[in-house]
């Protein structure tokens, strides 16, 4: 990463803020985007010791993703003080677990809202940029939900599954212009996020979510960065490569896996099968 230069939305925390420190640490630069700006801020200072050295920077940018209007001119004016970024880190997003039954159409917007277009919206900026210099990189977040879904989450899969449909028609249309995608699928992560997602699983979810494995963000940042300069488009951490695998040779197995574990925490909570 020496020399690169990295625009990662949702930045301020989690997988985004891991993702950054990794990318200092290889001699790299970044620019984080995030909404809160105290915390913005707290970062910025965090990560100032690892970005020591001549043309080292960390920037920040204060703004919601989803709101085009003011993001372009902030990505715009950052573009044109430090050049077009090697890439762009879509990390934005956030689940709220709950009963189907129990979720509203503005909770669906809601998620469709930060989840998809809080990652649409910067590519759509920085488009532009890259097809004008002909290169450039972007790898955006989905998740294990992005290729099967459980109960639970009805709100937050076909979010994850948006954006791996956007990522794949990307990838294909802009081969020509040698612009490079990345799709990172993490597990369950231990992040503020993932703190927050807890408060609100119904408790069938929260024992399946028990038999998962939980990595830390260090660890998927590091195999995230890792599958970037490797040109990887897949980038699987931890036990999501071997659901996937599964899932893309055995679709019916993982249902009925997911219908087990189901029906085995309905049956350990007293409910009617």
């Amino acid at each position: 990463m020496e020399g690169k230069t990295a625009i990662i939305c949702g930045g301020s925390q989690g997988i985004g803020k891991e993702t950054a420190k990794e990318i200092l640490r290889r001699g790299g630069n970044v620019c984080l985007v995030a909404r809160n700006r105290d915390r913005l801020d707290l970062v910025a200072a965090e990560l100032a010791s690892l970005a020591i050295g001549p043309s080292r920077f960390v920037e920040t940018i204060a703004c919601d993703t989803t709101d085009v209007e003011r993001l372009a001119p902030l990505l715009n004016d950052f573009i044109s003080r430090r050049r077009v970024p090697d890439y762009l880190i879509n990390a934005v997003g956030y689940a709220y677990p709950q009963y189907v039954q129990e979720l509203t159409l503005a909770d669906h917007r809601q998620c469709m809202e930060v989840n998809y277009f809080g990652q649409l919206v910067p590519i759509s900026i920085l488009l532009p940029h890259f097809m004008a210099a002909r290169k450039g990189h972007i790898a955006n977040i989905t998740s294990m939900m992005g290729y099967f879904g459980v109960m639970g989450y009805a709100a937050y899969a076909p979010t994850k599954f948006a954006i791996v449909g956007l990522t794949e028609a990307l990838r294909n249309e802009l081969k020509p212009y040698n612009i490079y995608f990345s799709l990172l699928f993490p597990p369950d992560t231990d992040t503020p996020g993932f703190a927050q997602e807890n408060r609100s699983k119904p408790p069938e979810c929260a024992l399946i979510s028990e038999k998962a494995k939980l990595m830390s963000a260090q660890e998927v940042a590091a195999i995230f960065v890792t599958g970037i300069r490797a040109g990887r488009y897949m980038i699987l951490p931890g036990e999501a490569k071997f659901i996937w695998r599964m899932n893309r040779w055995f679709p019916a197995l993982i249902r009925w896996m997911t219908d087990r574990m189901y029906r085995q925490a309905r049956q350990k909570l007293g409910k009617v099968l």
